[in-house]
């Protein structure tokens, strides 16, 4: 967090007021990330960016002084809203599933809602230079390590078998990419299964490690049930 901070404070701005530095970068993100889902980040000009904004362009470089800085900003804000919401679903209250299975849903449910930002940061990153790119990979990092703190949690409490840390670690990445490959390959899994039927299947997919881990009779995995809610049987697809 400290690094995103300094990250954010490093980028150039004429502006001493510093919030009104944080509302008209607030207004330029805004702008931009429409824009870049628009266009994409190449085929966007600042002149543009600034328009949208409701500001001109020579304000606009008060505030930045590249289009990269924007993008940056942009990454940021998508990282921030997806952290924010991934960890409201973390507090929110599990009823009839296993709190795994709670954690899995309620996150593929803000990989749903957020799937064209997610794209964006993964189409746009390579656009940054290394010192931004770097701090967007540790935005990353730092959403898996919400999870990885939930399983340990989960396991401390008895409500998950006690694997390996390290195994932990990669089944955190797991959860982390499959919610993202919703955002990134719905061009095809949106045509073949509704979001809630994804998260049941990948729910099972991931919980099953767990059961290999454990395969006592009534270990916790094995004795909690539903995994996660069925599926009412529609058919009806929200791409």
């Amino acid at each position: 967090m400290k690094t995103r901070n300094a990250a954010i404070r490093s980028i150039p701005t004429q502006v001493k007021n510093k919030d009104l530095v944080t509302r008209r970068r607030s207004q330029i993100v805004d702008a931009a990330v429409e824009m870049f889902l628009q266009r994409g980040f190449h085929k966007t000009t600042t002149r543009q960016i600034a328009q949208a904004a409701g500001i001109s362009n020579g304000l606009l470089y008060e505030y930045i002084s590249t289009k990269e800085d924007i993008l940056y900003l942009v990454c940021d804000a998508i990282h921030a809203e997806m952290q924010n919401a991934v960890v409201a679903a973390l507090i929110r209250p599990r009823k009839g599933t296993h709190p795994l299975a709670a954690v899995i849903r309620e996150y593929f449910r803000v990989c749903h809602r957020m799937g064209d930002h997610i794209l964006l940061i993964y189409q746009e990153t390579q656009s940054l230079p290394s010192k931004w790119r770097k701090i967007v990979l540790e935005n990353e990092i730092r959403i898996t390590g919400l999870f990885t703190k939930v399983l340990q949690d989960l396991v401390a409490g008895g409500e998950l078998p006690a694997l390996d840390e390290s195994v932990l670690d990669v089944i955190a990445h797991n959860i982390s990419v499959l919610g993202h490959m919703w955002a990134f390959r719905r061009w095809f899994l949106a045509g073949r299964y509704s979001i809630e039927e994804y998260t049941r299947i990948q729910t099972d997919f991931i919980l099953d490690r767990f059961r290999q881990g454990d395969q006592s009779p009534g270990s916790p995995v094995q004795s909690v049930l539903p995994l996660c809610p069925a599926s009412d049987g529609s058919g009806t697809h929200n791409a």
